[in-house]
């Protein structure tokens, strides 16, 4: 819980706060813009004071003053940053291991490493830092190690100079993703959510699905996949959306149950859902070597999924259990809203097309917030003046925090995993023991990534599988793009899986649900992110890899496949399904997501005869007689 402080603190910190956004907005417009060290130097200097700043060490200590220890904790991350910069042209120009590293140096990076491990562990919790702890001492205890684990072992001056004065540890390729990409994503979505964005998608959500069938539902899943342009987090895409859905929700009769888990997965969804997805896609695509265009594309398929089989699944929920949609009295009218606020539609209009002609992204989230501040002129209730400006800077940088932290920690893991060469012995390890059967290996990549997220974000979750786990993957012959987005897809399902679903139990909290019912119904609402990776492994059409013809075919097939996939959980097609029926109806929407000719016509025949037998089941037999 974040600290909230006033008067004269509150203004410090956060001023503070608009100059770290000020400053990456910046140093990506200037010709004088700062090479890569420095920025990083900087993000993480900014990053550190912050925590310190704005979040306690433990719950329960005053929340609307800083003590003095954090302040001296602040001023260590100073002064740790400082003595990079003094000796800037040492750090940067130096060779590791050649140039051995001074007391001096020792201390500072042991000092630094302390600071970003207790600064992640307040602003996300303490799983990260434990791991990056045990990746430390696996460092130095490696020679006393059997197995795959086993490596000679590494000094304790290799493993900080490693870990803090190269570019392959904390100030490695995670922080730089965040302190280039993320935070100007994350300062658009500040911009975009004080301009009014997020009412305005919810009442475009109520108004063109509020009144149908579970109606409700139906706005949850439109208006979470819009928030999560904003957002980027399953948790927080909850705490804002689902105030408003669940309950409307459990008025027009959905169970509590039902109603957390519909905005737990819709709202999970964000994180895959072009063109503004989670931190972590950014990080995937600095790891592939591609644009954050080509990781966005390849994703479009699979959220197109996602949401189809979510929103079909509403449907037969709430058509078997009888619900109706809300009173037209109740429901925005669509035209009212398009005149008065449409406008707002534009600034993700202007980052999507720069995206897709080829811009860099911070060119495109500079640009379309700069969009924003002038679009929201257009209507006096929503421009932005001089005062929500400043408030949009701040939050950006504040909610940037927690993201940087953990890519800092992560960082950290992987200059361990590559110093020690892990990796490569992993790999090998791994396709070993799965004896070379690519599909086992998916399911270990799978069931490590759900264990990974439920205790951090989705970046270091993917952070970690990309590093141990996805090489494996590749060598068994999967392409990059596909292996990597597998990867990504579980550690963000991570949130909807129980026993540890976060954004399960923030909507179950809201909804008074119960928690383990609520999550079992998230699974089932979420069966196509469980499914559609292992697919698209195998077949990377469905990542917009191979020709229109093919493409097109997984598109239609695929669609079909996740509508028949949702009326298989749910029981419930034409009509309630006989337990037979669920079993052809799941056999064909496996058959149909599958993008192969044959598999489709299979699957399509299956479904024609459920159809057949529903609707020879509906007909109604002769009353008797009287």
């Amino acid at each position: 819980m974040m600290r909230k402080l006033v008067g004269y603190s509150g203004l410090v910190v956060g001023a503070v706060a608009v100059a770290m956004s000020v400053y990456h907005v910046y140093a990506r417009l200037t010709i004088y813009a700062p090479d890569q060290h420095a920025l990083l130097f900087i993000t993480l200097a900014f990053s550190l004071v912050l925590s310190f700043l704005l979040w306690p060490a433990r719950e329960g200590t005053p929340a609307d003053r800083v003590p003095w220890s954090d302040l001296v904790l602040a001023g260590l991350s100073i002064a740790c940053i400082g003595y990079m910069f003094v000796n800037y042209d040492y750090i940067v120009n130096r060779f590791p291991t050649a140039h051995p590293l001074t007391a001096t140096d020792m201390l500072v990076g042991i000092v630094g490493m302390l600071l970003v491990l207790e600064a992640t562990r307040r602003t996300i919790g303490a799983s990260l830092p434990i791991v990056a702890i045990v990746f430390l001492v696996y460092a130095l205890a490696g020679q006393w190690l059997f197995g795959f684990l086993y490596h000679r072992g590494l000094t304790a001056e290799i493993t900080i100079d490693q870990s803090w004065f190269t570019t392959e540890g904390v100030f490695g390729v995670p922080l730089t993703v965040a302190g280039t990409y993320v935070i100007l994503f994350i300062i658009f979505g500040t911009f975009l959510e004080r301009s009014g964005a997020g009412q305005f998608f919810m009442n475009f959500a109520n108004a063109i699905a509020g009144g149908a069938r579970g109606g409700p539902g139906k706005v949850a899943v439109v208006s979470s996949s819009l928030f999560g342009t904003i957002s980027g987090s399953a948790v927080a895409n909850v705490m804002v959306d689902g105030w408003l859905t669940i309950p409307m929700m459990k008025k027009t009769g959905f169970k509590p149950e039902a109603a957390a888990a519909i905005e737990a997965v819709a709202s999970t969804g964000g994180q895959i859902m072009p063109p503004i997805m989670g931190a972590a896609a950014f990080v995937m695509a600095e790891f592939l070597g591609a644009s954050y265009t080509q990781v966005m594309v390849a994703a479009a398929i699979p959220a197109l999924f996602y949401y189809g089989a979510l929103f079909a699944a509403i449907h037969f929920n709430a058509v078997r259990s009888g619900l109706k949609g809300l009173p037209r009295e109740e429901l925005p009218i669509l035209g009212h809203i398009m005149v008065k606020q449409a406008h707002l539609f534009l600034p993700v209009i202007v980052l999507l097309a720069l995206l897709l002609m080829g811009f860099t992204p911070t060119y495109g989230a500079i640009i379309a917030t700069a969009a924003l501040v002038v679009i929201s002129w257009l209507r006096p209730a929503t421009g932005l003046g001089p005062r929500a400006c400043l408030e949009a800077l701040r939050d950006g940088a504040i909610h940037t925090v927690p993201v940087a932290m953990a890519c800092a920690s992560a960082g950290i893991v992987i200059g361990i995993v590559l110093q020690t060469g892990l990796a490569l012995r992993f790999t090998a390890f791994l396709i070993d023991f799965t004896y070379g059967y690519l599909l086992l290996a998916l399911l270990i990549t799978m069931v490590a990534g759900i264990i990974l997220g439920m205790g951090m974000p989705t970046t270091p979750a993917y952070i970690m599988q990309a590093a141990l786990l996805v090489p494996a993957i590749i060598k068994l012959g999967v392409d990059p793009m596909a292996a990597h987005m597998f990867a990504f897809y579980f550690s963000c399902l991570s949130a909807v899986t129980p026993p540890v679903a976060l954004a399960v139990y923030a909507a179950a909290s809201i909804g008074g649900a119960s928690l383990w019912g609520s999550g079992i119904q998230a699974m089932k609402f979420a069966a196509a992110g469980f499914i559609v990776p292992f697919f698209f492994v195998f077949n990377p059409s469905l990542l917009f890899s191979g020709t229109w013809n093919e493409i097109l075919l997984a598109v239609v097939t695929g669609s079909i496949g996740v509508v028949a996939l949702a009326a298989a959980m749910e029981g419930y097609f034409l009509r309630t399904a006989l337990w037979f029926e669920r079993l052809i109806l799941l056999a064909a929407a496996l058959l149909l997501i599958d993008p192969n000719v044959m598999t489709d016509v299979i699957g399509l025949a299956l479904l024609g005869g459920v159809l057949l037998s529903q609707k020879l089941r509906s007909v109604k037999q002769p009353k008797p007689a009287e």
